[in-house]
């Protein structure tokens, strides 16, 4: 494929993607924060940018996937950002999980500029982001849309036009709000199995498969289990969405205490130092009221 990508934010979930773009047979440049992040995809033959900018100037679609509404605004915005470098008529699509009211705003100034964006936020953790699998919302202008179905497809596998601009974002909201809701409920699942007694692992498999299955379920219930609180989505990651989603609801008028909740007890365990844990060690603040310690290696 002769069509050059540029990929910005080569995190946990932005490495996966990066290189399944690379092995796709794209020309693939690159730029993270962090240099030395790079280094693995350098190995496998991207190219790297001094700055956003001058990546943006060699692509005729660049990728962001960084961590907050701040950061893509530097990134596109800033002195050295995108925006400062883009050829007119380029895509810029943010896979971020950012502000709906700021992605627009972005997009606006891109349009000024003669380029294009769409929000296109992810879901699937790293690994549907290692394995292309992941669910991409997207939202904005159905023929940009069309231009980047080759290059969004590598990445996933659910890929939605859900609607306008900002729309993705709202999507990903609704996303984590019923991912805090899973969280919750199998917290207090797994609690009341642990104090009757049961042995957890056959209980997850009697479950699993049913109607309380979930992928919330499915991928971090066994991690409860063993103890193991390596994120693929940490909870500072996961507090700084239910802000988003809580804000974008107090604008709305609708209630949602659950996810209130959720964010309640993930800033309790912010306040102990666990923002690095993965958001399944949500457990943990259930654990701290109840005294009964969820796991099979006690």
């Amino acid at each position: 494929m002769s069509r050059s990508i540029g990929f910005i934010g080569l995190g946990a979930m932005g490495t996966g993607m990066a290189l399944n773009l690379l092995r796709a047979g794209f020309e693939l440049h690159i730029w993270n924060r962090s240099a030395s992040k790079m280094d693995t995809l350098l190995e496998e033959g991207a190219i790297p940018a001094v700055n956003p900018a001058e990546l943006a100037n060699s692509s005729e679609i660049s990728i962001v996937c960084v961590s907050d509404t701040p950061d893509v605004e530097s990134v596109v915005l800033g002195r050295d950002g995108i925006i400062n470098g883009v050829q007119p008529g380029s895509l810029v699509i943010d896979t971020s999980t950012i502000s709906p009211k700021a992605t627009r705003n972005i997009s606006a100034r891109l349009k000024e500029s003669d380029v294009h964006m769409l929000d296109a936020p992810i879901s699937g953790g790293p690994e549907g982001a290692a394995k292309g699998t992941l669910s991409i919302m997207v939202g904005g202008d159905t023929d940009q849309i069309r231009r980047a179905m080759p290059v969004l497809e590598v990445m996933g596998d659910n890929i939605t036009h859900v609607g306008n601009s900002g729309d993705g974002q709202l999507v990903k909201l609704v996303n984590q709000i019923l991912v805090v809701g899973n969280a919750l409920a199998m917290s207090e699942a797994l609690l009341f199995a642990q104090a009757a007694g049961l042995d957890l692992n056959k209980t997850l498999e009697a479950i699993s498969n049913g109607a309380a299955g979930s992928w919330m379920l499915s991928m971090r219930g066994p991690q409860i289990v063993e103890r193991d609180w390596r994120p693929g989505f940490t909870i500072d990651l996961q507090q700084k969405d239910l802000r988003l989603a809580l804000m974008a609801a107090d604008e709305l008028g609708v209630p949602v205490q659950i996810t209130s909740i959720a964010f309640h007890y993930y800033r309790v365990l912010q306040e102990q130092g666990l923002g690095s844990e993965g958001n399944h060690a949500l457990i943990k603040a259930f654990e701290r009221l109840t005294n009964v310690v969820v796991g099979a290696h006690l």
